[in-house]
């Protein structure tokens, strides 16, 4: 009985040491004064026996000391990493969102250039509307037309003004040099001898007559002067009503743009409300009829013709004839291109007019002369052959945009005295325009156009 007592006695003794010693444990971690000692001492609790005999060999104070030296740095281990692993899953957490962000990465970039075509789609109309209101102001036309005519006569008037303009620079009269160096540019424009020493008689007695004598009264008396020799053929094509058709010859050498002028007159008579009908007369050059078709195609115009190599003066009887039937109110005939040297085509053109005749005494009613003034004096003697060939009614000087012998009109006009139609100072078809004397020397001048 007792034996088995003290059995029971023995289990029961472990329990309850064993639980003192946990309770001592934990009030060791509990509280920071005690430390990794008591805890360690607690450790030994449960072996009493042990403990005993350390005491009574005196080596307690000597194996706890050891105990100290050992036991500690693996004891705090435990306790350092309980406080490392929490940070460690603290941390954790932040990058899971953070992955999640790139998860929204899928922005809407992709979306946007799926927008883009709608930019093009409403930049098209707007060029189209923008034309429209622009003809509408009327008197800018007369300013912008003047400009262009300035811009065509830019290489004659820059040869004429620009050497003048020198030549004022620091002075502040005018003397015999300065007379001589506008003599000299005159002469290089092909204004021509005789119209260039009209032209400075009139400056000279005009400056004495009103005592003027400095560098914008010599550029006044210029003005006028040139003025009043281009003023008489100032004279613009005019269609008589009485004659049905109006018949109008187109004359002239090769190379002068004659049928691009006949093109551009009947565009301008078809703008006027003229009804016009076209007759292929240069049967010698197999482009020319071509090119008439091309301009009677783009216009809506009739064109009469034959084919290459035929009688230019049945070509032209025909059209005539075609347009008396038809009600036409104007008709142009183109001729071929032919030196004015040249007597047996000459004889030609006073062929074509006699065939005219048998239809109507009084065709052609107008005989355009089509002068390039490029050709500078050379143009003047041309004019003069046909003048006195088959009478010439009208001129017409086209390319005045590219020469600097533009100064050509002032001889023709000074010693043929004959109107002065049209100019053509470009390849657009308002680019062929009638002359107007005035507007025509204040372009050459490059001045303020004058009223």
């Amino acid at each position: 009985m007792w034996g088995f007592r003290k059995k029971d006695k023995s289990k029961q003794k472990p329990e309850a040491s064993g639980a003192s010693e946990r309770s001592i444990e934990e009030r060791a971690f509990e509280r920071p004064e005690v430390g990794a000692e008591s805890a360690l001492i607690a450790r030994g609790g449960p072996e009493p026996e042990f403990a005993a005999s350390l005491a009574e060999q005196g080596e307690a104070e000597s194996f706890v000391a050891r105990l100290r030296a050992k036991r500690p740095p693996a004891e705090q281990a435990p306790v350092t990493k309980t406080p490392e692993q929490p940070p460690q899953a603290a941390v954790e957490p932040p990058p899971a969102p953070k992955t999640q962000m790139p998860a929204a990465e899928p922005e809407l970039p992709p979306e946007e250039p799926a927008a883009e075509p709608e930019i093009p789609a409403p930049a098209e109309p707007e060029p189209i509307a923008e034309p429209k209101p622009e003809p509408a102001p009327e008197p800018k036309t007369k300013q912008s037309l003047f400009a262009r005519l300035r811009a065509g006569l830019n290489k004659t008037g820059s040869g004429l003004t620009e050497g003048l303009a020198s030549l004022f620079l620091g002075k502040k009269t005018i003397d015999d040099e300065l007379l001589e160096e506008l003599e000299t540019r005159l002469l290089l424009a092909d204004v021509g001898v005789d119209a260039t020493q009209r032209i400075l008689d009139g400056v000279t007695e005009t400056l004495k007559r009103k005592d003027l004598n400095d560098a914008d009264a010599l550029m006044l008396a210029l003005h006028e002067n040139m003025v009043a020799i281009l003023e008489p053929c100032s004279e613009p094509l005019r269609v008589d009503e009485s004659k049905q058709p109006f018949v109008l010859l187109a004359v002239g050498v090769n190379g002068v743009g004659k049928t691009t002028t006949i093109g551009k007159l009947a565009r301008r008579f078809q703008s006027e409300g003229r009804s016009v009908l076209l007759a292929a007369g240069d049967t010698f050059r197999a482009a020319a009829v071509e090119q008439l078709k091309v301009w009677g195609e783009r216009s809506g115009i009739p064109v009469v013709a034959q084919h290459t190599g035929a009688d230019s003066a049945s070509v032209i009887f025909d059209g005539l004839q075609a347009a008396k039937s038809r009600g036409q109110q104007v008709m142009i005939a183109d001729t071929a291109g032919r030196l004015h040297t040249q007597e047996n085509l000459m004889e030609e053109l006073k062929k074509v007019k006699r065939v005219l005749g048998k239809l109507d005494p009084e065709a052609p009613h107008e005989t355009l002369l089509v002068l390039d003034a490029s050709n500078g004096q050379n143009a003047l003697s041309q004019a003069k052959h046909f003048h006195n060939a088959v009478g010439v009614d009208g001129i017409v000087l086209t390319k005045l945009d590219g020469t600097a012998k533009g100064g050509v009109i002032f001889a023709i006009a000074d010693q043929l005295k004959l109107p002065i139609r049209f100019i053509g100072i470009g390849e657009q078809l308002e680019d062929l325009r009638p002359f107007d004397a005035q507007e025509f020397v204040s372009a050459l001048l490059n001045e303020e156009l004058r009223d």
